[in-house]
């Protein structure tokens, strides 16, 4: 087998996306590895989870910089420094300027609970529930410039259920997020699917 593709995960919060590519990357034939783990919050929950697997973690808190472009200089410089191939989001909750991302094409990205294009952006269970929709679900995507546009690499259907409110919807959808995931790694890391 080639090299094994080093990843990086993003998080914000408790990193349940993070937790599912961490386990399916300890299978001895998936073709990358989570090489490293950054937060831009200190008090990130999921950083507990990578170290205590033995993962190098590191914290770009955005609150300490002046401009969103200084931020965005000293993310990539942990990204460079660790050799990083791809970058997956997984509850980033951070927007990033189109000269940050351009670099990036083809080799980040996102996990969004919707199946695009249907409701970009936040609030997709109340939305869709809203908009009386029959299946929910969720989509990985490259990641580039424009909010939750980029070419999809994988999506999951979720039935609404009778009864449903958001809350019970948001937890069968991330059940299948933790599913498409690392499958749409896998496809990436192989070259089965290219965003450009």
């Amino acid at each position: 087998m080639s090299a094994r593709k080093r990843v990086a995960i993003l998080i914000s919060g408790r990193g349940s996306n993070m937790a599912a590519l961490i386990e399916a990357a300890t299978e001895p034939d998936f073709p990358a590895e989570i090489a490293l783990v950054v937060s831009n919050r200190p008090d990130a929950k999921g950083l507990e989870f990578a170290t205590a697997r033995g993962i190098a973690t590191a914290i770009v808190d955005h609150r300490a910089f002046a401009s969103r472009e200084a931020f965005e200089a000293a993310l990539q410089a942990k990204l460079a420094e660790a050799r990083i191939d791809i970058v997956c989001l997984a509850g980033f909750l951070r927007m990033f300027t189109a000269s940050f991302v351009e670099p990036w094409r083809g080799r980040m990205l996102n996990i969004h609970p919707s199946l695009l294009p249907e409701f970009k952006g936040l609030d997709t269970h109340a939305r869709a529930l809203a908009a009386n929709a029959k299946i929910h679900g969720c989509t990985v995507h490259f990641v580039v410039p424009e909010l939750d546009s980029g070419p999809i690499v994988l999506q999951a259907r979720v039935p609404v259920v009778e009864g449903d409110d958001a809350d019970s919807l948001a937890e069968r959808v991330l059940a299948a997020e933790h599913r498409i995931y690392p499958a749409a790694l896998k496809l990436v890391a192989e070259g089965k699917v290219k965003g450009i």
